[in-house]
């Protein structure tokens, strides 16, 4: 029996090459999978159809944006997660969701192997690698472009001798990649780091230096789930678009960063992520006012280590399994309403409100109906401050 490959598709030169490329030196049938997460572009039905007609016998398409939106990018806003503090794994989110269809397929299909198109340089190969690992460890790995010397000179000329029904002339000098919760661009003239981006570089979002009236509005949440935008309730693919739309015509989300690579090295990114980064802010300042201190602390340190397993693409390890069920305890009381201003590049939290607030009007304010008893103060300081009394008299009388 002729042995499978299911190959992660995208539709474009490499992934297409590589069908034939597969076929050719390995002598097994390829079957193609293709997964939206939200990246736009082509409509599925014709990047299947171009799957078959490079070789593949069988291909695969999924529309995975709802799936994407609640599974992957809910969990991230519930965790505030921001690799380095700043970008919120934009792609790092997505590859998770392909590698799960990806070991269905492969098991569907009676696959032996599967194949990705990504280079030795980048994070996604140990992604894409470590997640089979994890679901599907029997499995081969197959990486043409990384492994076999599939360069892209040598995927145009394969293509043009095959025939193959792809546009070989059209190269963006940016290497991009993106989906639902947001836009990664990298190389050309990026990989000088002094170089500025200019405006060709972005597409979700616009020059936040351009005047325009501010939008606000109010994004409401349950359990840390976004649930609605103005009193309108929405499942959560609709609130990322909707976000992504409104804060992206703010200019909001631009990130600029030299970034340090799971493979050892430094890289210089650009990202976009509007409605990450809005709905992240107002998630985090729910937080702030519905989360106990001690817990809101040590939740501070998860969503960091939770947001580098998913970045490191650990996002099947136990280690990310258990901090889900802690992330998920921490958001029980996150339930309420942000309101937030979108202008000049920035998502400003305005208000906040929510029946399981901590916030105590009566112990906050100043003014007349003070319920706090500043008196117990002094009491609290002097044993507050007795352990560094104790150690800086020690410290004198052994001087």
């Amino acid at each position: 029996m002729t042995e499978r490959v299911v190959l992660a598709y995208s539709g474009g030169l490499d992934t297409s090459v590589a069908i034939g490329w597969i076929a050719e030196e390995t002598g097994a049938e390829v079957v193609a999978v293709a997964i939206d997460c939200g990246q736009g572009g082509e409509d599925l039905e014709v990047v299947r159809q171009r799957a078959l007609a490079c070789g593949a016998v069988e291909a695969v398409v999924a529309d995975a944006r709802e799936e994407f939106a609640g599974e992957y990018c809910v969990p991230a806003i519930q965790a505030n997660a921001l690799y380095m503090d700043r970008y919120p794994l934009v792609s790092a989110l997505s590859r998770p969701l392909i590698v799960k269809h990806l070991a269905e397929a492969a098991r569907y299909h009676g696959a032996t192997m599967v194949a990705h198109g990504c280079t030795g340089k980048g994070n996604d190969q140990v992604r894409f690698e470590a997640g089979l690992a994890a679901l599907f460890p029997e499995l081969k790995v197959l990486a043409p472009v990384r492994d076999s010397g599939m360069t892209r000179d040598k995927a145009i000329a394969f293509a043009e001798e095959k025939g193959l029904p792809i546009d070989v002339t059209k190269k963006s000098p940016y290497s991009i990649d993106q989906n639902l919760f947001g836009r990664a661009v990298e190389t050309g003239f990026l990989e000088d780091i002094w170089n500025g981006p200019i405006e060709d570089v972005y597409s979700y979002t616009q020059n936040p230096a351009e005047p325009r009236e501010p939008d606000e509005l109010v994004i409401s949440f349950t359990s840390g789930v976004p649930t609605a935008v103005d009193g309108k309730e929405l499942s959560p693919l609709q609130i990322i678009e909707e976000l992504n739309r409104r804060a992206g015509a703010q200019g909001v989300g631009r990130i600029d960063m030299v970034e340090d690579r799971l493979v050892g090295i430094k890289s210089r990114e650009v990202y976009e992520a509007p409605g990450a980064i809005a709905l992240i802010a107002a998630h985090q300042e729910l937080e702030n006012v519905t989360v106990e201190r001690e817990l809101a602390r040590f939740k501070r340190g998860v969503d960091q280590r939770w947001g580098e397993l998913v970045y490191d693409g650990l996002w099947f390890s136990p280690l990310k399994n258990a901090l889900d069920s802690f992330v998920l305890e921490a958001n029980k009381h996150v339930t309420g309403d942000i309101r937030m201003v979108l202008h000049g590049g920035r998502a400003v939290v305005t208000g906040r409100r929510s029946e399981a607030s901590l916030y105590e009007y009566d112990l906050a304010t100043y003014d007349t109906g003070d319920a706090y008893d500043q008196s117990l103060a002094r009491g609290f300081i002097d044993i507050w401050s007795m352990p560094a009394k104790i150690s800086s008299m020690r410290d004198q009388r052994l001087a």
